[in-house]
């Protein structure tokens, strides 16, 4: 597997319909929006799970894909596990060459932190690695409604005081009212939203941590397959709408120079990823994302928009490829 060579960026397209792409744990779990335009934000972390698990499905968790942020797990576990498979035992304490050892194996095991690093200075201590991959927070292309629903549970889940027995248990549910055995609860959610998701893959600091072609094969592949592995009643429904991946080639005649040029870059990421929109226009922008003529009220579907790409905007030494449109 050779690590890859190129500079990328790129320019994630999601939406979700009647669902809560991203609850805010301290407002409720309401989705998240930004208060002062009341524009919708779904975190990196939360796109970052998705890939962790739809690589956990498909590669089954197997090394070298294994994931080190796994859920509900100790991280200092796998921590561990590489002191153990990279230098014999876990040492009491960690020297410079032991950490490096432990940080490499991890790299070329774990799929996640070769792909987006890791903070694994905890425990038996493998250092920290800088991700070659980083997700920015998404932002919707317009602003989003967070509604409170409320909804009705036709049963209760109470500890009934003296119950020994399933049979006691029944008693006490005879005795009561109907309407003392159900109760009320709440759902949050929005109507529509259309969200975009910037990103950067580094060539750079993939030489660190050995972030190939194939891992990058399979970033773009989670990232245009991860939310129909990740359904649940409280996301809605939640698509990939469309992947533009942005490939710095260069441009010199000399095979050396345009080699540099394609791992440090031959356009500024926002020349690539800044697109325009009926609210914001962008000069010489590469993507128009605007909601449809005609449209009457606000956008309820990835029907009501319209996605434009001017390929004849393109930077020279940079080539567009598109997934999932």
């Amino acid at each position: 597997m050779s690590i890859i060579a190129n500079r990328y960026e790129f320019l994630f397209l999601f939406d979700c319909e009647n669902g809560n792409p991203n609850g805010d744990p301290d407002a409720g779990n309401a989705p998240r929006i930004d208060p002062e335009d009341m524009h919708g934000l779904v975190s990196d972390v939360a796109g970052k799970r998705r890939v962790r698990n739809f690589i956990q499905v498909l590669k089954g968790n197997a090394t070298p894909h294994a994931i080190f942020v796994e859920h509900a797990t100790n991280m200092n576990r796998p921590i561990a596990l590489a002191h153990e498979k990279a230098n014999g035992s876990i040492p009491e304490k960690a020297t410079k060459e032991k950490v490096k050892r432990a940080r490499e194996w991890l790299c070329a095991n774990f799929y996640d932190v070769r792909t987006f690093g890791a903070v694994m200075s905890t425990g038996a201590n493998a250092g920290q690695v800088r991700g070659p991959v980083q997700f920015s927070f998404a932002r919707s292309i317009d602003p989003v409604l967070p509604l409170d629903i409320s909804i009705t549970r036709m049963a209760v889940a109470e500890d009934v005081k003296g119950a020994k027995n399933s049979a006691d248990m029944q008693k006490w549910e005879d005795e009561q009212e109907e309407d003392k055995l159900r109760t009320m609860g709440r759902k949050q959610l929005i109507p529509y939203g259309l969200y975009a998701m910037k990103g950067f893959v580094s060539a750079n600091l993939a030489e660190g941590t050995g972030f190939s072609d194939d891992d990058l094969a399979l970033l773009w592949q989670a990232l245009c397959s991860m939310y129909e592995q990740d359904r649940s009643a409280s996301k809605g429904v939640m698509s990939c709408r469309g992947l533009y991946v942005f490939k710095h080639v260069g441009t010199d005649s000399n095979e050396e120079q345009r080699k540099q040029q394609a791992k440090l870059g031959c356009a500024p990421a926002h020349r690539l990823l800044d697109f325009s929109t009926d609210r914001r226009e962008v000069p010489e922008s590469i993507i128009d994302i605007r909601k449809k003529e005609g449209l009457v009220g606000s956008p309820r579907s990835f029907s009501d928009y319209a996605v434009t790409l001017h390929a004849e905007r393109m930077p020279r030494g940079v080539e567009l490829m598109t997934y999932g449109v």
